[in-house]
């Protein structure tokens, strides 16, 4: 059930996903269907097959990934075929790289994870559910993972990380994917956002704070939809929807448990 959002202003912070306490999208009150046709690919996007895979059959993986994504109930062909396309394990450590098809949020450093694919495809559905939204905003790009799934289809990808080892890193990735041209990844406080860019079609967060930062809801496009973690030791998933200049509309979906949203920099 949605219910108007309260305008007034929050406080909060921000950082990444953690992971998903045994929910599923059939869980959710929220339908996802599909938007009718895919998207038509950008054509600077590096076909997969000429990305290296670490010794790994990632084509494989992937696919294995997708079809447990649809078992799930995500339903958006555009943000499934870009999840084909993206190599996660080239995201992550290669210590790692063995499990980075698994439904499993994995360590990146400096305390950050990078979000499951459950996580990252229900996010993304949520906001483009029958819409093309043109300019996004991901606030904590992390390792860059969510980012390069986003610019497979969003014809503006923006990104803000407040750790400087993490937005260094979420940069080399996006680089050696031949992303980096079509992301605009930004070093700062992501509670802040980006007003000199706004409004966006979609905002979706990767931390949870005890409220939604006001700055955020300001910079969301009428029709918009922002979609974030809220809550302390108790988490769900909330969609927001601009209905007006000053109005909103809010839905909660999963549980889910995040890292903490935070505000400021972090050398």
């Amino acid at each position: 059930m949605r219910k108007p959002l309260n305008p007034a202003p929050f406080p909060g912070g921000y950082g990444r996903s953690a992971s998903r306490r045994g929910f599923s999208a059939a869980n959710s009150n929220t339908r996802i269907s599909p938007s009718g046709a895919a998207a038509p690919r950008l054509p600077e996007a590096v076909p997969v097959s000429m990305i290296a895979n670490l010794g790994l059959n990632s084509e494989r993986s992937r696919g294995m990934m997708i079809q447990r994504l649809r078992e799930q109930g995500i339903a958006d062909e555009r943000v499934l075929d870009a999840m084909q396309r993206v190599p996660r394990h080239s995201f992550v450590d290669e210590g790692l790289a063995s499990r980075a098809y698994e439904d499993a949020a994995l360590p990146i450093g400096h305390g950050q994870t990078i979000s499951q694919p459950w996580v990252v495809a229900r996010m993304i559905s949520a906001v483009t559910e029958n819409r093309d939204p043109v300019r996004v905003l991901e606030v904590g790009a992390g390792c860059g993972y969510q980012a390069a799934v986003l610019a497979q289809f969003i014809k503006e990808v923006h990104c803000i990380e407040r750790i400087r080892g993490l937005y260094e890193l979420a940069r080399q990735n996006l680089r050696a994917l031949r992303l980096i041209s079509r992301v605009r990844l930004s070093y700062g406080d992501g509670t802040l956002g980006l007003p000199g860019v706004a409004p966006f079609d979609a905002i979706i967060i990767s931390a949870a704070g005890i409220k939604i930062p006001q700055a955020l809801l300001e910079q969301l496009a009428v029709g918009g939809r922002l979609i974030a973690p809220e809550g302390a030791s108790v988490q769900r998933l909330i969609l927001v929807e601009r209905t007006g200049s000053a109005s909103w509309q809010r839905e909660e979906l999963e549980a889910v448990r995040f890292v903490p949203l935070k505000a400021g920099i972090q050398s």
